[in-house]
């Protein structure tokens, strides 16, 4: 890696992950995953982790077909079209105008700044959205790199959670009208 691609701000687009992508990758299948999301997606959609997560993602989708535009989408470097990630919500607002964010950088692409470009698009959504009012992210005690991404992004620390998975986790939140007022 070079000085230029970490002072370049990076850009990406989102590819959604339809039932049949996500319930593909669960599955292992990567070659199915790829060719129903139409981007050719790294061994990393198919790794452990992210086998459970799509899994519970299409489980999700099979009952509530509307969460569809607010959940798994895999994230495309622009203009390469270089699948880097994935990000998205983990379901629409809830009644009080939440909405969690959540992303993964492929592990080759770490510390590049996909995951600020990710976490941008993420929270330039949430903010043009009329039923959020506030923006979650929860970062596992000792995820430095995650919670080096969202400084900066006026996230404040409202309290923890402990997490059966990744043990305890620091809950921050922005309200919504904080993101339009940041936004150019």
């Amino acid at each position: 890696m070079n000085s230029e691609s970490l002072s370049t701000p990076k850009r990406v687009r989102f590819v959604e992950l339809s039932a049949k992508a996500l319930r593909a990758l669960a599955d292992g299948d990567l070659a199915g995953g790829s060719a129903e999301a139409g981007v050719a997606l790294d061994e990393h959609f198919v790794g452990d982790r992210a086998r459970r997560i799509f899994g519970y993602r299409a489980e999700q989708l099979a009952e509530n077909p509307s969460v569809a535009p607010w959940i798994a989408r895999a994230a495309v470097s622009e203009p390469d079209g270089t699948v880097v990630g994935d990000a998205g919500f983990h379901g629409p607002p809830d009644e009080a105008g939440m909405v969690e964010v959540g992303y993964t950088v492929v592990p080759g692409y770490r510390r590049q700044g996909y995951a600020r470009a990710m976490l941008t698009a993420l929270l330039v959504r949430a903010a043009t959205e009329p039923g959020v009012r506030t923006v979650r992210a929860t970062i596992r005690s000792d995820n430095h790199a995650s919670m080096a991404t969202i400084a900066g992004f006026g996230f404040t620390r409202v309290g923890e959670q402990g997490d059966e998975r990744d043990g305890l986790e620091i809950v921050f939140e922005v309200p919504a009208d904080a993101i339009q007022a940041q936004q150019p």
